[in-house]
């Protein structure tokens, strides 16, 4: 696994974060320093989609990059004994050739897929759609049309599954919690430069919502059960399901 030092070296200009070649060689290592609980959150995922994939239906990850969570749902939902067609999306070929590569001559055969979330999304016949720190990047004005989309494409009693960047609802816990985050990076061997580089390159990249802002665009698409599973800080879990009318 390359250790990811992207933004190690000082620069005058910082350009925009992106999912290109340099960031799909570590992404990995990225993942691992830099997103809180990852293995047990990659757990949950896992556990909740075998609770809610039916056989026969489709499974996607929207946002797929390199099959990682692919990965993780395959494997859960085939321990519970479900047959499901696993379908990733993702707009960067190189993070979608590492995933060719994870399931190259492997048991899982997931349907990989080239596109922009931003431009819209066919989802048809879903028991299960995961958008794992996804949705974030998709400009806020598609949004709507996205989860309306995911919506009417998933059969009655179906999950979304949406991991988010959150920002707090009050000035004095986002700071804390912004702080918080930042120093686990640094306990993750990130340096203060790697760390305020790779802020400057999200700034128009990754744009969060508040954890009510996303409770409330699942509802208002219709998603009639919704709740949290998990939360740290300022990164936060939520679960919606189709529920019948």
């Amino acid at each position: 696994m390359s250790k990811d030092q992207i933004f190690a070296e000082k620069t005058r200009a910082v350009g925009d974060f992106n999912f290109g070649e340099k960031t799909a060689e570590v992404f990995e290592d990225m993942l691992e320093r830099s997103i809180p609980l990852y293995r047990e959150m990659q757990r949950m995922l896992g556990e909740i989609a075998a609770e809610f994939a039916v056989p026969g239906t489709n499974v996607y990850d929207l946002g797929c990059s390199n099959g990682i969570t692919l990965e993780t749902l395959g494997s859960a939902i085939s321990t519970a004994g479900k047959n499901v067609q696993l379908i990733g999306v993702d707009y960067s070929e190189p993070m979608l050739e590492k995933a060719r590569q994870r399931f190259a001559g492997g048991n899982l055969s997931p349907k990989l897929v080239c596109g922009d979330l931003n431009e819209g999304c066919a989802i048809e016949n879903a028991s299960v759609v995961v958008l794992n720190l996804t949705l974030q990047f998709i400009r806020p004005l598609f949004r709507d049309r996205l989860i309306r989309a995911i919506f009417n494409g998933i059969n009655e009693n179906g999950c979304v599954i949406l991991i988010e960047k959150v920002l707090g609802n009050d000035s004095l816990f986002n700071r804390l919690f912004i702080k918080f985050y930042y120093d686990m990076k640094r306990s993750n061997d990130y340096s203060d430069t790697e760390i305020a580089q790779k802020r400057e390159a999200l700034e128009n990249v990754l744009i969060p919502y508040r954890i009510d802002e996303n409770f409330e665009l699942l509802k208002r698409n219709g998603f009639g059960s919704v709740d949290i599973f998990y939360k740290w800080y300022n990164f936060a879990g939520l679960i919606g399901v189709k529920t019948a009318r």
